[in-house]
């Protein structure tokens, strides 16, 4: 990863409510929750939380997805272990294994479905 986008990815999620959006988003995993379903949990104002989905996905953090009438966001788990291995590279002068950082990353299983009539409004 290069510097420039550490700096946007950590940026974006410098943020109350973007890091939510985040946080919920990576803790959905790959099934992802929809705009609606977002601003539900939050409850946010529509165009509020646009604006922070879209400096999100500016910062390549999340990926929206339309299905149907519905607009799905998901984190991008390979962006955020970049960044996570970026923040990492030289811990313990270069040995992470020693720190107990070995393998840090987060992969997600592809779960079956496991929306909600509310993941879907």
């Amino acid at each position: 990863m290069k510097n420039e986008h550490a700096v946007a990815a950590l940026a974006a999620l410098a943020q109350d409510s973007r890091l939510a959006i985040f946080r919920m988003l990576v803790q959905a995993g790959l099934e992802g929750v929809s705009a609606g379903g977002i601003r539900e949990s939050l409850g946010m104002a529509p165009a509020t939380l646009s604006f922070h989905l879209k400096e999100l996905v500016h910062a390549g953090l999340v990926k929206s997805t339309q299905e149907g009438k519905f607009v799905f966001y998901r984190a991008q788990f390979d962006q955020m272990n970049a960044l996570i291995a970026y923040l990492l590279e030289h811990c313990c002068e270069g040995h992470p294994e020693g720190c107990g950082m070995d393998g840090l990353e987060c992969k997600p299983e592809q779960a079956k479905s496991r929306r909600t009539v509310t993941d879907r409004a």
